[in-house]
């Protein structure tokens, strides 16, 4: 692992299966804090959490907001992003007051940022695979609101496109203006649909096991320019099984158990987590024929200082950079 920084810009830390919780079902301690010492041995630099936004009276609801805020709170190297998912815009207009919804947003927002540790909005976008959760109107209606968020915070955006690229670069488009950067995660769409997001300035492709199933998949990420891509795992989602494609340009595996078997020193079968972003990496290079992951690690952790972490970045590193890649 010596030598390799990654950043992970996506992982589900509020999530069930980090407290062994599995399907309703507890199946082992909570252990997020062994998921995360193996995540810094594999080197993984950083982590970006998605911090789902919700002020329902039942079910998740604004405590796990601040749930994933406390998490962030507790190490230096993890981070979190503000924003209502598009499956999840409804609560909009369900809470009864949609402005005064989208101004509680801002005050979380506003609270992360004084805290050093909000660094996107997000995850808001379009997802037409699961319109039965929210019909496209509303999902576009607040997909362009939250650019109002990024107005307002001067923050990147982290952002979610599924079945949907028409209406999202079009949504896109009218207000491009109204943010910094951003990055498309989870990118599962065709070479057309990266060939429209990357034809926005500062819009960045991120890559996960979903975005490697296929072998028309690989043909995508092996033409996305590796100055535009960003790698995560989404866990405990997402992770490359043995069945895809990209399978055979893996290189670091761990020992694994199943969650019946719990045994720390070893991941989980069948939850992904941010030490298997390593893996990520390694298809991404395989696929694109580069044998030096190294350098490719570099290249990938600069396009996310650039746009999550600008104040961090190494001025001279990054100069010498942007010249190889221009070279």
């Amino acid at each position: 692992m010596a030598g390799i920084r990654m950043i992970d810009i996506a992982v589900n830390f509020t999530d069930g299966m980090f407290k062994g919780i599995y399907n309703g079902k507890q199946c082992h301690l909570a252990d997020l804090s062994t998921v995360l010492s193996r995540a810094w041995a594999a080197g993984v630099d950083r982590i970006i959490k998605d911090l789902l936004f919700v002020l329902q009276v039942t079910g998740g609801s604004f405590e796990e907001s601040r749930e994933a805020l406390a998490i962030a709170e507790t190490d230096g190297r993890l981070f979190c992003t503000v924003g209502v998912h598009p499956t999840r815009c409804k609560e909009f207009e369900e809470s009864g007051d949609p402005e005064n919804h989208f101004q509680a947003l801002v005050s979380l927002a506003k609270e992360g940022i004084q805290k050093g540790k909000v660094v996107a909005v997000g995850e808001c976008g379009l997802d037409y695979d699961r319109l039965h959760f929210c019909p496209a109107e509303i999902q576009k209606k607040y997909f362009e609101k939250q650019f109002e968020l990024a107005h307002i915070t001067k923050l990147p955006m982290f952002l979610h496109m599924r079945a949907a690229a028409a209406d999202f670069c079009e949504i896109v488009e009218k207000n491009k203006y109204r943010f910094t950067a951003g990055v498309a995660h989870s990118f599962t769409g065709s070479t057309d649909d990266c060939n429209k997001l990357l034809s926005f300035d500062n819009m960045y492709i991120g890559i996960n096991g979903c975005s490697l199933k296929t072998t028309e998949n690989l043909d995508v990420v092996r033409d996305i320019p590796v100055e535009k891509m960003m790698i995560e795992t989404d866990s405990p989602y997402c992770e490359i099984k043995n069945t895809h494609a990209g399978i055979s340009f893996v290189k670091s595996t761990w020992p694994s158990k199943k969650k019946e078997k719990y045994d720390q020193e070893c991941i989980v079968k069948g939850r992904n987590e941010p030490c298997l972003v390593r893996q990520v990496l390694e298809v991404v290079a395989g696929c694109k024929g580069i044998n030096d992951v190294g350098s490719l690690s570099k290249t990938l952790y600069h396009n996310t200082c650039r746009v999550f972490f600008p104040q961090d970045l190494d001025s001279a590193a990054d100069a010498l950079l942007a010249g190889a890649n221009s070279s």
